[in-house]
């Protein structure tokens, strides 16, 4: 009997690989429609477009006093650059580079503020979620901080990407070691880029309910003297868009010694061959989720028919993590998606405003993902089904779960302390935003899916748990 099983089983297996090497011609033939639909739908996202301020002039003086601020501090030449290249970074918490204005006497109640602001930090800082909406909370009250609603929407994609690890597909494509450590990878990026931004909008805040700016604090928080002039310029014009551009490019340096070029990681994570494999499917796409769609019990929409049998996307793929100028140009499209175009910007409002992040695709998806366990598929055929169907049935979505269900909290690991602000390298990505011509991600996302089904599916009929 056990043969028979046995035999049966891999009967049953070359069935299946058959059945979704079947419906590859009506793959390709969607895949060309998808296109073309995207490419139609693109086109209606960019009819009205917001124009972001950028004053030439402002951006030259700002230029002009990052490199007083060089040429006054010599120190950064000659200690930073070799913190990257520490054979390990774990195990020193505490090494610091002397910071300018970090040793100048405060009064009482600068102390008490940057002591408030370091304890809001660290509590929103428990998780991807309290982060997330920590981002959308500063940037509901504050909505000039445009920088604070593009991170919550990439935060969003960060939680989507954790919860993967543990979901239906990619849970089964990866073993546990690699899971925990890229986790741990997503994590920590998540954790210090919030670490650091989240009491810059603080200190604006403060500074905006004081009416007096602030901003001789931020070495107190460790923040790079990149920020300042922007942050004073801010504070005089208003300008949103070199504010956000410099966070964009302060952040990902910001991560860039302390993870992208951390040697566990680099050696676990990003020279990993799984993690090249999550590249190729979705963990390098950001999405951006257009509006409420509200289904039907049957599956269909209550509103407008969508571009796709789901909510429509906006975003981009990010060819590769590890290199710093992709990621940084990557952030500035992000960011000229996101507030460039009106009606992209009113429809993610609405979705972040609606949509309690809870880290499932489920958020978004909810005709093709669950968070429910019981309600998920779970057999070896994901792949044809999403190729010959729209919509997954009741009960056989795919298992998309809340992060918190999964994840406990990381406790905080220990951070080097220096600015990596020490030359000119980062001038040439201070410029204007340019709006990304086919803004529609929906048929590329929901192809990736696919994709990554059909691997799942031909490695669980060779490899069946």
């Amino acid at each position: 009997m056990h043969s028979n099983g046995v035999k049966n089983k891999k009967s049953q297996g070359k069935d299946d690989v058959w059945s979704w090497a079947a419906a590859i011609p009506q793959a390709l033939t969607e895949s060309w429609s998808g296109m073309i639909a995207s490419w139609r739908f693109s086109l209606k996202l960019r009819t009205s477009r917001h124009e972001l301020q950028w004053d030439p002039a402002a951006v030259r003086g700002i230029r002009v006093k990052l490199k007083e601020i060089l040429s006054s501090h010599p120190y950064l030449q000659q200690s930073v650059s070799r913190f990257p290249s520490f054979p390990s970074m774990q195990g020193y918490s505490d090494i610091r580079i002397h910071e300018p204005g970090a040793d100048v006497q405060l009064s009482q109640e600068e102390q008490q503020l940057i002591h408030h602001i370091q304890e809001a930090a660290a509590a929103a800082n428990r998780s991807n979620v309290t982060r997330t909406q920590a981002y959308l909370d500063c940037y509901i009250s504050h909505p000039e901080l445009h920088w604070a609603f593009l991170a919550h929407m990439v935060s969003r994609n960060a939680g989507w990407n954790m919860s993967d690890l543990k979901g239906g597909l990619m849970s089964d494509l990866t073993d546990p070691t690699f899971k925990s450590n890229l986790y741990r990878f997503l994590e920590r990026c998540n954790a210090l880029i919030f670490q650091d931004a989240y009491p810059q909008l603080l200190l604006y805040i403060h500074s905006r309910n004081k009416g007096k700016p602030l901003f001789h604090l931020l070495p107190h928080f460790h923040v790079s003297s990149f920020m300042t002039p922007f942050w004073e310029q801010f504070w005089q014009d208003q300008s949103s868009s070199p504010l956000t551009v410099a966070l964009i490019i302060n952040e990902q340096n910001y991560i860039e010694g302390r993870v992208a070029r951390h040697p566990f990681y680099q050696q676990h994570i990003l020279e990993n061959p799984f993690f090249r494999m999550h590249e190729l499917t979705r963990l390098n796409q950001i999405v951006f989720p257009l509006g409420l769609v509200r289904r039907t019990e049957s599956g269909e929409s209550a509103g407008p028919k969508p571009l796709s049998p789901t909510r429509p996307l906006a975003g981009l793929t990010i060819p590769k993590f590890d290199d710093l100028s992709i990621r940084i140009k990557a952030g500035r499209s992000l960011y000229a998606l996101l507030f460039g175009y009106e009606e992209i910007y009113r429809a993610v409002l609405a979705f972040a405003r609606s949509t309690k992040h809870q880290g499932s695709r489920a958020e978004y998806w909810p005709a093709l993902f669950t968070p429910t366990l019981e309600q998920a598929m779970n057999h070896g055929h994901a792949g044809s089904d999403l190729i010959t169907s729209e919509w997954l049935p009741g009960g056989q979505r795919l298992y998309s779960p809340y992060l918190e269900e999964i994840w406990e909290d990381e406790p905080p690991e220990p951070i080097p302390r220096y600015d990596w602000f020490q030359g000119r390298t980062m001038f040439r990505h201070i410029r204007k935003p340019l709006r990304p011509l086919l803004p529609d991600i929906t048929h590329a996302h929901r192809a990736a899916l696919e994709k990554t089904s059909i691997v799942h599916d031909v490695s669980d009929q060779f490899h069946p748990h």
